[in-house]
């Protein structure tokens, strides 16, 4: 049978839903939270955190997938050091994927018209697949036998089962994206009706299934810079594969329950159940805003300060592989270059409180030792994150799941 964007009816909840499931409240803390972790920091540190949780995207939206690539595995492999086994040097490459196509969005001149296209959803799933093995690319049965190969980018040919969801039929993707593309754009929606389409979105990508495979990481792409779009600035900073990792098995049922029919003349008046929306939303906002909490209280000054304190102790006292002692001053000038995003050469040397010759030596150390950057012999130095350092600067970060 064929289908149309009725079948993804409701678009958004209606008013009155909305009204009595607090989605509202929700999205304004969001916004809230989201915009104050932006001012925590300058730009130029939030582009390096921002790098730095490209690879802990990767991890954890492979880890939904049932794929669990360690971020030192990844970081390897973006070294060009892999895996033996081919079947982890697969999994890496697919992470370094990941990673290419959150570079390769972040380099567009994105706005709402451009992402909610057609083409672009397309071209997600493209970049992505093009970096995959070829073996991460063939579609098996339960025997074991390949059916069908992954062609990146384009709709798929095929009629597939998802669960207990059966999609819409192959034949009507092309009308059902450019459907989808059009009613979601934000720039249709006004105030926190801009969050919702969003995240209603998100949903609905995943009822369509447009693509044979690859669909989850497409739709959380899309959904990380669908959130940009709408003005969450520190998305990158934060990030929503995280929280939906760690609840995994919730995110999976109510992706599945907001794909029930309605039930009955109380919920909603499309095609499908608009309870199941709700709480589909409620639990994405929530996610977020626990996401944005814990990031927000990682990067709180008094306490980022007292971790660079700790990886600095660590290191003096043997803990930390790789490196070896320096000095204590070097806490203060990693903070200051946290909380400033960069430090003229200058003000470095200050800090450290000490001859210049011995400072210098030891803002090379810090250089060498990936702690600082810089862009040439005389640009100010760049607070970094090597992996020595990960887990006293972010505790935790992949750890429960």
């Amino acid at each position: 049978m064929a289908s149309d964007s009725h079948s993804f009816t409701p678009f958004i909840p209606q008013e009155e839903a909305l009204r009595l499931s607090g989605l509202s409240d929700r999205v304004m803390a969001l916004s809230t939270a989201s915009a104050k972790l932006a001012g925590l920091m300058p730009v130029d540190t939030r582009e390096t955190i921002a790098q730095y949780m490209a690879v802990i995207n990767a991890y954890y939206s492979n880890l939904i997938e049932g794929k669990r690539t360690l971020p030192h595995e990844i970081r390897a492999a973006q070294r060009g050091e892999f895996s033996e086994d081919p079947a982890r040097r697969d999994l890496q490459l697919e992470s370094v994927a990941h990673i290419k196509v959150q570079q390769w969005i972040s380099e567009q001149s994105l706005d709402a018209d451009m992402l909610f296209s057609p083409a672009f959803i397309q071209a997600i799933h493209r970049e992505f697949y093009r970096h995959v093995p070829d073996a991460l690319r063939e579609l098996k049965n339960s025997s074991g036998e390949v059916v069908a190969v992954v062609v990146p980018g384009e709709w798929r040919a095929m009629e597939v089962v998802v669960g207990r969801h059966q999609p819409p039929q192959a034949e009507d993707i092309a009308s059902l994206m450019a459907s989808f593309c059009d009613v979601y754009n934000p720039n249709k929606y006004s105030g926190d009706k801009k969050a919702m389409a969003v995240l209603c979105a998100h949903h609905r990508l995943a009822w369509i299934h447009p693509f044979a495979d690859g669909n989850g990481r497409v739709a959380r792409l899309f959904l990380d810079s669908a959130l940009k779009v709408i003005g969450l600035e520190s998305v990158g900073v934060w990030c929503l594969s995280r929280g939906l990792a760690r609840s995994s098995a919730q995110y999976k049922a109510l992706l599945e329950h907001a794909d029930k029919p309605r039930q009955g003349d109380y919920d909603g008046r499309g095609e499908l159940s608009q309870s199941a929306l709700v709480d589909f939303c409620a639990f994405m906002l929530d996610t977020a805003n626990d996401q944005v909490s814990y990031i927000s209280d990682l990067l709180e000054l008094e306490q980022m300060y007292r971790r660079i304190q700790s990886y600095i102790q660590a290191r003096n006292d043997g803990r930390v592989q790789g490196v070896g002692g320096v000095k204590e001053i070097a806490a203060l000038i990693l903070y200051n270059a946290f909380v400033h995003g960069k430090l003229d050469r200058s003000m470095a040397i200050e800090l450290c409180a000490m001859p210049e010759r011995t400072a210098r030596r030891l803002l090379a150390q810090l250089r060498d030792d990936g702690l600082l950057s810089e862009t040439s012999s005389r640009s100010p130095l760049y607070w970094k994150i090597p992996e020595h350092a990960e887990p006293w600067y972010f505790p935790q970060l992949t750890v429960g799941v």
